[in-house]
């Protein structure tokens, strides 16, 4: 049985996750500093930090693969379909001759990956705030497709 505070403690290792809309890294150092002052102490306080992490670090590794799908794709698209000469030349009509037939494929796969991303970003909030509260009730939450980095 959990005490109030290992609970308490639990939901703030997933809630600190949030401070990367405030803080740079924050959604990694705030946790690492929460549960790896407790986590010799309370195999609760382990397991959900443990969890939290693996999860962030999970979303790290999609958001990557995602960005470098479409970050290279749109670059692509832009440089076959422009040339520099308008761009040295200042031609404010750039994308008049932009030929959208030959790239819509590839266009569609950088903003589906844009989607992706988004969608994973939205989750990954109402995960956090889903973790939270089953901490705080102490229950043991699993976060869904989260590789496990540290076991």
């Amino acid at each position: 049985m959990e005490t109030s505070n290992e609970r308490n403690l639990a939901a703030f290792t997933h809630l600190s996750t949030l401070t990367q809309y405030i803080f740079p890294f924050g959604n990694y150092i705030f946790p690492i500093i929460i549960w790896s002052s407790k986590k010799d102490k309370s195999e609760f306080i382990d397991h959900n930090g443990k969890q939290a992490l693996n999860f962030q670090l999970s979303m790290l590794v999609y958001s990557l693969v995602l960005i470098l799908i479409a970050v290279p794709v749109f670059l692509v698209t832009v440089f076959r379909n422009i040339s520099f000469n308008d761009l040295i030349n200042d031609n404010h009509d750039l994308f008049i001759n932009f030929d959208y037939g030959n790239s819509i494929g590839l266009l569609t796969i950088g903003v589906l990956a844009l989607l992706v991303l988004a969608g994973i970003k939205i989750a990954e909030f109402f995960l956090v705030i889903l973790a939270t509260i089953k901490a705080a009730n102490g229950e043991v939450y699993n976060y869904p497709l989260t590789i496990p980095f540290l076991k």
